[in-house]
């Protein structure tokens, strides 16, 4: 807490007294400035820092709790699996399979030699938290699943993931929207590992956990598969604001 207002000594020394009437010198006070400045200037390298030591350690921290922390962003990081292995560009793939006429599978530099779409929306998660104005830009799901001439049989897609644990589900309504991206780039640099790359989900209008980071395979399905959250309480369909008993307002 600040204390109150201290009036200025007679002498016009700009001694200032903190919540214990301790004098507070100016010499003092310019080396708390001088400080606040370097910290000013020295706080995109120390969120980069933090950034990366949180997305390190919630790799190795089976308990979760360092989902707890955010990080600089506003962002926190969540995994359900012990340890995540990591890809780039000499070993990701993307497989498309199920109900289509077309499976596939795609490098990231395939990926990366499609039309890109980029969507700046807020990111709601559902336990609360909120960062504004995030980019994201990637590949148009849809895009994606004519290349793969879905079926007439087909009504969902479901979502698998490379930590081998994590799934996620969408109608194919839902799947079909503009602002549904293959996401390659967030806040406009190649998606980190902590945050899912090198390609993760990204769905606009609803919660971020519908957003599975760490994406391997899309599969066309005749009905929706309930995801790994949604076989723990979570909703299938998750607006934002109109789902999950929150009323949070929406993101697009």
């Amino acid at each position: 807490m600040n204390p109150e207002p201290q009036a200025e000594p007679p002498d016009g020394s700009a001694e200032r007294t903190d919540a214990t009437g301790t004098p507070v010198g100016r010499r003092l006070v310019l080396g708390m400035l001088g400080l606040g400045a370097a910290g000013v200037a020295a706080a995109p390298v120390l969120q980069r820092g933090l950034e990366s030591f949180l997305g390190a350690a919630s790799d190795k921290d089976p308990t979760g709790l360092t989902g707890l922390l955010p990080n600089g962003g506003g962002f926190r990081y969540y995994s359900v699996a012990a340890s995540v292995p990591r890809k780039d560009s000499g070993d990701y793939t993307l497989k498309i399979d199920g109900l289509v006429d077309r499976p596939a599978s795609y490098s990231l530099a395939d990926l990366r030699a499609m039309p890109q779409t980029r969507i700046v929306r807020d990111v709601q998660c559902v336990t609360g938290w909120r960062v504004p104005e995030t980019p994201f830009e990637g590949v148009r799901l849809s895009h994606l699943l004519d290349a793969a001439g879905v079926r007439s049989s087909a009504g969902a897609v479901r979502f698998t993931c490379f930590d081998g644990v994590y799934t996620e589900s969408l109608t194919l309504d839902q799947a079909r929207r503009a602002d549904v991206l293959v996401a390659l780039r967030m806040q406009d640099k190649p998606l980190s590992h902590s945050h899912g790359g090198p390609v993760r989900l990204y769905v606009a209008p609803m919660y971020f956990y519908k957003s599975a980071k760490w994406l391997s395979g899309i599969t066309l399905t005749d009905d929706v598969r309930p995801g790994y959250w949604e076989r723990r309480g979570y909703d299938i369909d998750a607006w934002v604001g109109r789902s999950n008993g929150r009323d949070d307002e929406p993101t697009t």
